[in-house]
């Protein structure tokens, strides 16, 4: 299922229609795939507690992060002004700024799902816990005993809104692209170079330069890590904290990647002392 719906996904995408046709078919996919869920899992149910956390915590989200983006999406750009880049670029900040608030309110479950805590997955992502707030913005429609949990709403916001400022902070570098073209007339050209190994192993290398604490003293985040080398390699990572959960479950090594780059260039040493 998660499969059939990132492709549709992907395929909506990749077209060249309107942003907000693109919003629209996308809330439409994601609210018919979120139903095709529920009834799976009503049906199914669960072997496990931790069958059921994995569910919340991890596969709910990539469904319902979904929803929330395409849905916050509609609403920033049916309201984004027509105006010149400047004030574009403006309006843009400020819808970041408020996304960026959401995360400052919740401050203490941001850190728990970002850090790879468990110690109150069963309190967080298990049906029938007290919920002690309200649903999460406007999409408590979803939110029922049967297929909610206290936090998985949560977790799909977190996902929904990096999303969002990722599409809202390339929106903004083209508008700042058009006023240096606009002002100089040309625009840098910058060497085109590509990742052509797969997404995975990337991820560990980010991981494992930002937990080195050489970028930006140890301040640089996964976040802001992973958006650079997206737009150095000009690719899309996807959901890097869920293949950072992967990497830490494997049964073999789990700094795979890196392991063989030790390997490599102890073999191009040894090369060049021959």
């Amino acid at each position: 299922m998660i499969l059939d719906f990132e492709t549709k996904l992907k395929t909506l995408e990749a077209g060249h229609e309107h942003i907000l046709f693109k919003a629209e078919k996308g809330i439409a996919q994601s609210e018919k795939s979120i139903k095709r869920l529920r009834i799976r899992v009503l049906e199914k149910g669960f072997f496990s507690q931790a069958e059921e956390i994995l569910f919340f915590k991890h596969i709910k989200p990539q469904f319902f992060s979904k929803l929330i983006y395409y849905v916050k999406l509609y609403n920033i750009e049916s309201k984004r002004p027509k105006s010149d880049a400047k004030y574009q670029i403006k309006y843009l900040n400020h819808q970041i700024h408020k996304l960026q608030v959401y995360f400052n309110e919740n401050l203490d479950f941001y850190y728990y799902y970002r850090r790879g805590a468990t110690t109150l997955d069963e309190l967080y992502f298990i049906r029938g816990k007290s919920n002690l707030r309200t649903p999460t913005q406007s999409f408590h429609f979803f939110a029922d005993d049967e297929f909610s949990t206290f936090q998985d709403s949560s977790v799909s916001t977190i996902i929904a809104f990096d999303m969002l400022i990722d599409y809202l902070q390339q929106e903004i570098e083209k508008l700042e692209n058009q006023e240096k073209k606009t002002k100089s007339g040309t625009i840098k050209k910058t060497p085109k170079v590509f990742w052509t190994g797969n997404k995975t192993e990337l991820i560990e290398l980010i991981y494992a330069l930002q937990s080195s604490g050489n970028i930006n003293s140890g301040t640089a985040d996964i976040k802001e890590m992973a958006n650079l080398f997206e737009q150095i390699f000009q690719l899309d990572l996807g959901n890097y904290y869920h293949t950072f959960a992967e990497i830490r479950a494997r049964k073999s090594s789990k700094t795979k990647f890196l392991d063989r780059l030790k390997e490599v260039l102890n073999h191009r040493f040894h090369q060049l002392d021959e």
